[in-house]
């Protein structure tokens, strides 16, 4: 298996996790990041667009499929970026940089899919 699939497989575990936390005990999720509990409908979205991003990272590495791997390298520094404008704005928390950099670590083994087309 390659890093790139690897990586697109073990990023699709974290993601189910964090939708299966946010769908089962939500309020731990909102305390870790400093939220104000709630019982509104936006985190029950999220959960499933949590659940349904990690559908596709496990199809995209059990298919290896490529271009996918192209294009979530592309589109990770830009959630790592917001993150941290949101961390250094305190909107919400400074929690969110974690979640960035657990985002940015699958980074380099997808470098070499982006970069060969391998």
């Amino acid at each position: 298996m390659s890093q790139a699939k690897t990586g697109i497989r073990a990023f699709s575990i974290y993601l189910f996790v964090v939708a299966g936390v946010l769908i089962l005990v939500p309020k731990i999720q909102c305390s870790a990041l400093c939220v104000t509990e709630t019982n509104e409908v936006w985190i029950g979205v999220v959960s499933m667009l949590s659940a349904v991003l990690a559908y596709y990272h496990l199809v995209a590495s059990r298919s290896n499929m490529i271009e996918f791997f192209r294009w979530t390298a592309h589109a990770r520094p830009f959630f790592f970026a917001s993150f941290l404008v949101c961390s250094l704005a305190d909107l919400p928390s400074p929690v969110l940089i974690a979640f960035g950099i657990a985002d940015g670590a699958e980074l380099p083994h997808l470098r070499p899919a982006v970069s060969k087309g391998s």
